[in-house]
């Protein structure tokens, strides 16, 4: 977890902890078939498998420490693609809660094993904890088709002694320019450019890349071309991917149609079988762990929130001690989910170095283990006492007006997120006012109203309940503004919820509650409903000596 401050709003941003991780995630992007074998996979020693807590914001994160293979907030799909070295978009049918579900997997190694063997032992898991059956096949689908004019090639033979692959030269531009992303290939077959295409363009090719030049032998040649999301900055000297293969290369890549490999999900199970009787024996309970060194101290003034909570270390600049406790009970950043608090808490600022002591093998700490440490922490140093109850607060109920919603084809997979909806348009391209696009799709109402506290934040603070009456899952994209935008400056943690009934933000702005009413027919409504909160009981406003 990566703590970042920007103008007047701290965010957390949460990221894969490890690289082996994210080997193993880079490794999936692929669209082949995995080889068949004759032989059954290897498995792991002993699993712990289950449904993932609930927290506002999972994400797909883990570790592999040698001894022990973790995964944590993945999703059926998630799993599936790792396992089979597989593209998420061509992992194909299934049930509807394959992106929804969240499962925690905590795996025992083998002696002696390597990153390379997880791959095979997560397959087997998932065979025999989930009971998933697959099967491959080619379809016809869009995808980017590279092919070659033999009279306007413009890449070389190479010598097949020299050293093969291909590699992002670093770059140094003047200032006030916009860089380009500069690629050496050396020795180099169209099959191994189209693999490092789809590896390393995602931004620009959102499909599969095909093969089709026809050429043999290995090639030499450099490709340089502007990042998508820096082309309009780049004005009059931006240079596309698809321009650069053009005139650098004298290829073309343009979309089409071709076979590609699907894994296609035959069945798979929504409950994992239950754990070994005998699994406390194999990996008993981990003891919590406590931090070995901790220093807290006043920040000097000016200090900017920075920090992360990772490596088994917790270190934070800058915080003040409401954002401490709202981190450590994943509560939101401002609003009624604390109470009791002094004046003091949101004012004075403080440093934190906490790190935690990890024996050789161990699995790295993840941030569900470093949070209870944290409240541990601050009930040691601020003798901070807190509780939970339920409290009758201003919350809201998701109802339908004159819903327009469209009916979600029964096998589509439930997502819902900060992103272009099906047919690709990003209003937040033309128009910035409208910063936030939002797309579901497979999605119930109940789903829908328990996301829009995380969704949209900055203009919700409590939980949101479904009142609709409205059975089904639907489809559905919000183009919108964050409260931030609406307000015309303040962080979105600042302000209080927007009503729908405001007239219009002069500066085109649209809210949240505008965009539900007008682009879907629902309406968020205000009600006084007990809501569970922490309430802080005592805390010192100055930490115990370090």
């Amino acid at each position: 977890m990566t703590l970042s401050a920007t103008p007047g709003r701290i965010q957390i941003v949460r990221s894969i902890a490890s690289a082996s991780l994210l080997a193993i995630l880079t490794l999936c992007c692929t669209a082949q078939s995995p080889k068949p074998s004759s032989t059954p996979d290897p498995a792991f020693v002993a699993e712990d498998v289950h449904v993932a807590p609930y927290r506002r914001q999972p994400e797909l994160r883990g570790s592999f420490s040698g001894k022990q293979y973790i995964l944590r907030d993945a999703t059926m799909a998630n799993m599936i693609s790792m396992a089979n070295s597989f593209d998420p978009k061509y992992v194909v049918g299934g049930p509807t809660w394959l992106d929804w579900n969240r499962y925690d997997v905590f795996a025992l190694m083998p002696p002696k094993a390597q990153q390379n063997e997880i791959r095979p032992m997560l397959r087997s898991m998932l065979a025999d904890r989930f009971k998933l059956v697959t099967h491959t096949e080619n379809r016809p689908l869009p995808a980017y088709v590279l092919t070659a004019t033999p009279d306007k090639l413009k890449i070389k033979k190479a010598n097949p002694t020299d050293d093969a692959g291909c590699q992002v030269k670093p770059q140094n531009p003047p200032p006030g320019t916009v860089p380009r992303i500069v690629v050496s290939c050396r020795n180099v077959m169209m099959g191994d450019f189209v693999s490092f295409l789809r590896r390393f363009s995602a931004a620009h090719l959102t499909s599969a890349v095909v093969d089709s030049t026809g050429l043999t032998g290995a090639w030499d040649f450099d490709l340089e071309f502007t990042e998508k999301n820096k082309l309009a900055a780049a004005g009059a000297d931006a240079v596309t991917l698809f321009d650069a293969i053009d005139k650098q290369l004298g290829l073309q890549l343009t979309m089409g149609t071709s076979p590609i490999p699907v894994l296609v999900i035959d069945s798979v199970n929504e409950k994992p079988t239950p754990n070994s009787p005998g699994l406390a024996k194999v990996m008993p309970p981990a003891t919590p762990a406590e931090f070995e060194v901790s220093v807290i101290k006043p920040s000097k003034p000016d200090t900017k929130m920075d920090g992360d909570l990772s490596g088994g270390q917790i270190k934070i600049q800058g915080a003040t001690l409401d954002f401490l406790i709202r981190t450590a009970w994943d509560l939101p950043n401002n609003g009624p989910m604390l109470q009791g608090a002094p004046k003091w808490l949101t004012e004075d600022h403080f440093d934190i170095l906490a790190k935690a002591p990890r024996e050789p093998g161990a699995p790295e700490l993840d941030e569900d283990d470093l949070l209870p440490m944290l409240r541990q922490l601050l009930a040691e140093r601020f003798k901070l006492v807190t509780h939970t109850e339920d409290q009758p607060l201003d919350a809201y109920n998701l109802v339908a007006v004159n819903p327009r919603l469209q009916k979600s084809a029964p096998d589509t997979r439930t997502k819902c997120g900060q992103m272009p909806g099906a047919d690709g348009k990003d209003p937040r391209a033309t128009n910035p006012i409208l910063n936030r696009l939002l797309t579901c799709q497979g999605i119930t109402m109940a789903q829908f109203a328990g996301q829009i506290q995380t969704l949209a934040s900055g203009y919700i603070k409590t939980p949101v309940l479904d009142n609709t009456g409205i059975d089904g899952a639907y489809d559905f994209t919000l183009s919108y503004s964050g409260a931030n935008k609406v307000r015309g400056g303040g962080a979105p943690e600042d302000l209080a919820p927007i009503d729908s009934s405001a007239a219009a933000d002069p500066n085109g702005a649209i809210s949240f509650f505008d965009a539900l009413n007008k682009t879907l027919g629902l309406r968020l409504v205000k009600v006084k409903r007990p809501i569970s909160v922490l309430v802080i009981d005592h805390v010192d406003e100055k930490p115990t000596e370090n």
